[in-house]
């Protein structure tokens, strides 16, 4: 069984500037392509409804 979810991770994490270039390429004007850190699972919740979430992959960027 492949996992999808891994692997679709691992290529934005290796191609995020190509993917940020070819759907956002306005964006890409204010980013620095040399600062660039993946951070690790985030957690927060919706202080409206109570909902908790979580994040699949995560970039900090320097802009």
């Amino acid at each position: 069984m492949i996992d999808h979810d891994r692997l679709f991770k691992e290529l934005l994490s290796n191609f995020f500037f190509e993917f940020i270039e070819l759907f956002f390429p306005e964006v890409m004007g204010y980013l620095d392509p040399n600062c660039i850190t993946f951070l690790n699972l985030e957690v927060f919740t919706d202080v409206t409804s109570g909902e908790r979430y979580e994040t699949d992959i995560l970039a900090q960027v320097k802009l």
